[in-house]
């Protein structure tokens, strides 16, 4: 499983976002969330997801802006599940905790903690999740508009119009966003951490 905590960056002088995340997360997460997207401690947010593709999502969300900084936790939680975050615990949800403040410290402001050493490595995840996240920190706004139409089902050609540009612009903005190499680029991530997952999960059983 995997446990994201996240702390917003610089809150003392910065709005509260924590709740307006919230409402974001629940409606982008859906049925991934094993418990509600959750404030746990005055600018802090936590939530429990099932599987890789739900917290590959969770993170790369509240990474794109860099408001806040990000700790996946990865591995075995206690069960029964309570009915919130707060309650819940467990090594994923101390992972979580470790790694959410080593991201206070790292560039990207993401990190990546496991709770066994396994085949695949908390730390080579955490690496490949780095990279994509250097990749969207160089993207410009208007690489974002036409990455939000891609992303979502549209063409380029479609995206193209939609924005009003050229489809000759369009391709431009595509590559200098480098939207078709994150895309393809999602899924063996995915698979990534879940093999990172199974293999924490194993190591608790052994």
């Amino acid at each position: 499983m995997f446990v994201i905590t996240a702390d917003q960056v610089d809150s003392r002088n910065r709005p509260d976002i924590a709740e307006a995340t919230i409402r974001e997360l629940t409606a982008a997460l859906r049925d991934g969330l094993l418990l509600p997207v959750d404030r746990t401690a005055g600018d802090e947010i936590q939530m429990l997801v099932g599987d890789a593709r739900h917290a590959l999502a969770a993170i790369l969300s509240l990474s794109r802006d860099g408001q806040w900084s990000v700790g996946c936790g990865v591995g075995d939680v206690s069960t029964p599940l309570p009915a919130n975050a707060r309650e819940a615990g467990g090594p994923a949800f101390v992972a979580a905790r470790a790694a959410v403040n080593d991201a206070k410290k790292r560039d990207t402001r993401f990190a990546l903690r496991g709770t066994h050493d396994g085949a695949v490595d908390a730390g080579d995840a955490e690496a490949l999740v780095d990279l994509l996240l250097h990749l969207r920190g160089r993207r410009s706004p208007e690489g974002w508009e036409i990455y939000d139409l891609m992303s979502t089902g549209s063409t380029q050609a479609d995206a193209a119009k939609r924005l009003g540009i050229t489809p000759q612009a369009a391709s431009k903005r595509a590559r200098a966003a480098a939207i078709r190499a994150e895309l393809a680029a999602v899924a063996p991530l995915e698979r990534v951490l879940a093999a990172t997952d199974d293999a924490a999960i194993d190591r608790e059983d052994s």
